[in-house]
């Protein structure tokens, strides 16, 4: 399965909406979209992960460096609507500790204080 990745301005944050099987196969795709925004200056991202069917080690360590690099930036890294699944692997990896992550994209993007992790 593709990948399909579409970016989205809302206020000061751009949401990168994700679709597809987030793999090694796919991984880069989504890394040269992340590179080309923090390229850009954008450095307040959320991921929009309502279409995102599975997702492996690679794809998880893609979040993670986006976080760093956002952090590095002064930005931040949020991540919205996972399915069961991705969350599930989020919570086994112990990932939803560190990447805040939100039950809908508007509550990203609003940075409510109440995260799906909590």
């Amino acid at each position: 399965m593709s990948l399909t990745v579409h970016t989205e301005q809302r206020g000061d944050v751009v949401v990168v909406s994700v679709a597809g099987e987030l793999d090694m196969a796919t991984a880069p795709q989504l890394q040269d979209q992340i590179t080309d925004l923090l390229d850009k200056g954008r450095s307040r991202l959320v991921f929009d992960l309502a279409e995102v069917s599975f997702c492996d080690s690679t794809g998880l360590s893609v979040f993670v460096r986006a976080k760093n690099s956002c952090d590095e930036a002064g930005g931040v890294v949020r991540l919205a609507a996972p399915q069961r699944g991705v969350l599930r692997i989020l919570e086994v990896s112990g990932l939803v500790e560190v990447l805040h992550t939100y039950p809908t994209v508007e509550q990203a993007v609003a940075g409510d204080p109440t995260p799906a992790s909590s």
